[in-house]
């Protein structure tokens, strides 16, 4: 049985405990029960940045994309991996690529807010590419003046509560890194580090933790951390990732489980390609 035919057999599991069935064409429909938007005012507030939709535009970050089969695929994305967080019970996991320049870090961002708009789903984004950040240029989270980031934490030069923003997009808060740091596998699996996955866990309301991460044969940081993540999400790049990189990273990812592989990049625009979007990307 295949990792996605697994998930969703626990997935069709899972809602038959939780709703009831009734008889469809010979099979059983099951009937989720109704779940109430998530009260966001119970959530807590962070420092608040604004980002500048010029720049968003530019970056293509959304909302700001236009390109609509972009859009249809992050959305089409989005339900699939909350699919298989939720089948799994899952939290927390990471956007990885093979090697650079494959698009990792605009999928960890596009993903993090279509989840967010969703309305029973609150997101902490984390740029977690200690030696290539790249979360708070594409968002615009810099030349603000003061900003502390995930290094400066790592580093005890700063406290949880200063590096952790509020954009104007709800149900998002976002961790970025404004400098690259030497030794970064060593920071990953530090007790600072863990002290502050165990905030974002422990938060309430409950949120989903996305990381990105450096591509998995560029360092060892994500080996190093995968006792933290329930999971990973792949980014390739067609015509960008070759097979022996690939196999390669297959054989790093053996011991983690794969929530998906996302093909960017992708100069197929039908929409039966569910993870596949043609518009070029960033790294």
């Amino acid at each position: 049985m295949s990792i996605i035919e697994e998930a969703v057999r626990k997935s069709a599991e899972k809602r038959h405990r939780l709703g009831t069935a009734e008889p469809l064409h010979g099979r059983a429909r099951v009937r989720r029960p109704a779940t109430a938007p998530i009260d966001i005012s119970a959530a807590r507030s962070y420092r608040h940045v604004t980002l500048d939709p010029s720049l968003l535009e530019q970056n293509r970050v959304l909302p700001r994309i236009i390109d609509q089969s972009a859009l249809r695929a992050y959305k089409i994305l989005r339900t699939r991996v909350l699919r298989r967080l939720e089948a799994n019970q899952w939290r927390t996991f990471a956007v990885s690529g093979v090697t650079a320049g494959e698009g990792k870090t605009l999928t960890a961002i596009n993903l993090a807010i279509a989840m967010s708009q969703d309305v029973n789903t609150l997101v902490f984004l984390v740029d977690l590419d200690l030696q290539r950040p790249r979360v708070a240029s594409y968002l615009g989270i810099t030349g603000l003046g003061g900003e502390t980031g995930l290094s400066d934490y790592l580093l005890g030069e700063a406290t949880i509560d200063s590096i952790i923003y509020s954009p104007n997009i709800e149900r998002l808060a976002v961790i970025p890194n404004f400098q690259p740091v030497a030794q970064s596998s060593e920071l990953l699996s530090s007790p600072r580090m863990l002290d502050l996955m165990h905030t974002l866990e422990t938060e309430t309301p409950k949120r989903v933790i996305i990381l990105d991460m450096p591509p998995v044969l560029a360092s060892d940081d994500v080996l190093a951390f995968s006792p933290q993540l329930d999971g990973l999400l792949l980014v390739v790049g067609e015509g960008a990732t070759s097979r022996d990189s690939l196999r390669s990273a297959k054989e790093v990812l053996a011991e983690m489980n794969l929530l998906g592989v996302v093909l960017n990049r992708s100069a197929e625009r039908d929409d039966s390609a569910y993870y596949s979007y043609g518009q070029p990307t960033k790294g």
